[in-house]
């Protein structure tokens, strides 16, 4: 027995990366899994677009843990299409009990000379995408009254300044005003809410051209923003996805409003 049997799980970016990591870990510890993403490409954003096959991909691999799954394509931006797929996943499923808001985007550039559709598109996909999967999913939660765990994907950008990512950046400190404020809102439901904020994940993220040599031109003055603690240049998605199944478990079940950096210690300095 894992410590989600029973459980469903609704995580979106799900087709590769973190969210396939998150889907597959939480299948491992025994919950049925529901995935999404858009599978396609979100303007402005410079990071390669994940594609209907990955999200297949996905879908195989949490089968092979002998879990349930159901996996559609959807864009975190359509509230409805959002809703749809949750209200699906109670009819087909049973039940909701996780959810993992994952997707994102990300863009680079000098903040002066960020274009406003692309402040826009990053915006309404890393932090409107959020409050759509809320809006989505904690309905059920709260009509289930069996409590839940929220988990919201941030970023080390979430809690410092990062620079040239001023979009991505703001985002991310908004997801957590989200989870401090829902948390507030959700605990009298015993529903949990929490954020993650991971540095350095080995996905396409880190494959944005020109942002890290943009960061390498700047050693001299922006150097210490990105030092860390612990001697890793980088981690595993499922290292992320390690800390996601202990939130969404009985063993964090008294941990809700909390920012969790998984980062070598970035943060602390």
């Amino acid at each position: 027995m894992g410590r989600l049997s029973g459980k469903v799980a609704f995580i979106t970016g799900a087709a590769r990366g973190q969210g396939r990591s998150h889907a597959v870990r939480l299948a491992e510890e025994g919950a049925d899994i529901v995935v999404s993403d858009i599978c396609g490409p979100v303007a402005g954003n410079m990071v390669l677009a994940a594609t209907p096959e990955d999200l297949e991909t996905t879908a195989q691999l949490v089968e092979k843990t002998g879990q349930r799954v159901l996996s559609r394509q959807v864009d975190v931006r359509d509230l409805g299409a959002l809703q749809n797929l949750a209200a699906d996943a109670m009819s087909e499923l049973g039940r909701l009990d996780v959810v993992v808001a994952n997707a994102g985007v990300l863009a680079w550039g000098h903040a002066w000379e960020i274009p406003a559709e692309q402040w826009q598109s990053v915006i309404d996909v890393n932090l409107t995408g959020v409050f759509y999967t809320i809006q989505a999913t904690v309905p059920h939660l709260i009509e289930q009254r069996q409590g839940g765990s929220i988990v919201l994907i941030s970023s080390s950008a979430g809690l410092k300044g990062q620079p040239f990512t001023l979009h991505y950046t703001a985002a991310k400190h908004g997801v957590v005003g989200i989870c401090r404020g829902l948390a507030n809102e959700l605990g009298e439901y015993d529903i949990r809410v929490n954020s993650v904020h991971p540095a350095g994940v080995e996905t396409a993220m880190m494959d944005v051209p020109g942002l890290m040599e943009m960061i390498a031109d700047k050693a001299e003055t922006l150097g210490p923003i990105f030092m860390s603690t612990l001697p890793h240049p980088s981690m595993g998605p499922e290292d992320i996805s390690a800390t996601v199944a202990w939130l969404a478990s009985d063993d964090a079940r008294y941990l809700t409003g909390a920012q969790i950096p998984v980062d070598f210690g970035m943060c602390n300095r």
